[in-house]
């Protein structure tokens, strides 16, 4: 489920806006009144959606934007005359008053993507370091010495034992090094 961090300078309102969420089914992670409780909360967390006014007492809505972390998304409510100022900015805006309804849909649209990212994300080939090509080319040498196996079937016996156990092959290769290295 996406994180949800509400920051607006007075405190009920925060609990309001958090109150309208929950009850529309999402998950509010926290609330704050200032940039900086925004941006401690959110750099515990991966991803996820700050929903701020345009100015806190410690900071404006871009210094905000600047501060979060690289997952985080940020949906802006404001004047019209303040949201004209910030096209451009990769921030979602909302003009004041607020309508549920736009603010309800705003945040679906907004989750939808960050699902969509991480959906990306997963389905990239996930890049070893070189120490961790290491570990696996010295499991694989130990196995092909030791129980006279070809690379390959050593390559093959690391990645079974790997799915039979629920560990990567990094794990599994760390765990074959430590229990035949002697």
């Amino acid at each position: 489920m996406t994180n949800i961090i509400v920051a607006l300078p007075k405190i009920d309102d925060a609990k309001n806006m958090k109150n309208v969420l929950v009850r529309s089914g999402f998950r509010v992670t926290g609330i704050c009144t200032t940039g900086a409780q925004a941006i401690s909360q959110a750099d515990g967390l991966h991803d996820g959606i700050v929903i701020s006014s345009y100015k806190l007492p410690d900071m404006v809505y871009t210094q905000l934007k600047e501060c979060l972390p690289a997952g985080f998304e940020m949906l802006l409510m404001a004047s019209g005359r303040v949201i004209q100022e910030c096209y451009g900015n990769d921030m979602i805006c909302l003009s004041m008053p607020l309508k549920v309804n736009d603010l309800i849909s705003t945040v679906n649209m907004m989750m939808d993507g960050i699902e969509r990212r991480r959906r990306r994300l997963r389905q990239q080939p996930k890049m070893r370091s070189a120490e961790e090509d290491f570990v696996i080319q010295r499991a694989k040498e130990i196995l092909m010495s030791r129980n006279h196996m070809t690379e390959s079937e050593a390559h093959k016996y690391l990645q079974k034992c790997s799915m039979d156990s629920g560990t990567n092959v990094v794990e599994t290769a760390q765990m074959v090094l430590s229990m035949m290295a002697g």
